[in-house]
């Protein structure tokens, strides 16, 4: 076994710890974040039903025309993480469980999450 095939190993093992404990309710819905190396997305789901109720990410068009060349990929997760928070709350829905995807909690995810919690999004 390979380094890669290690580490591709290690973080589905660390997803399916955090996912079998991360559930969202009508409640309280599931905020999900995914990171690729080349944009950032995040959608807000109702388990239950297993609907997508509202999304956004750096390829969106609102976002795309916020983001210029300069900034940085922690910079554009915070824009994403602002629009995602401003349509939640446009759906009324102001508390959420905060799914990272198996992700490291720092960078571009903590910065996702910070904007979201500034704009009103509690979780």
């Amino acid at each position: 076994m390979n380094i890669q095939e290690k580490v591709k190993k290690r973080n589905e093992r660390r997803k399916k710890s955090i996912k079998s404990k991360v559930f969202g309710t009508p409640e309280r819905h599931r905020l999900n974040v995914f990171k690729s190396n080349t944009g950032i997305y995040a959608q807000v789901i109702d388990d239950t039903k297993g609907h997508t109720i509202v999304s956004a990410s750096s390829i969106d068009k609102e976002t795309k025309t916020k983001i210029t060349k300069e900034m940085t990929n922690t910079a554009i997760s915070k824009i994403v993480g602002v629009v995602i928070a401003e349509r939640a709350i446009a759906k009324n829905i102001n508390k959420v469980v905060f799914d990272r995807n198996g992700n490291i909690y720092t960078g571009r995810i903590k910065a996702l999450a910070d904007a979201a919690r500034e704009k009103g999004l509690q979780f």
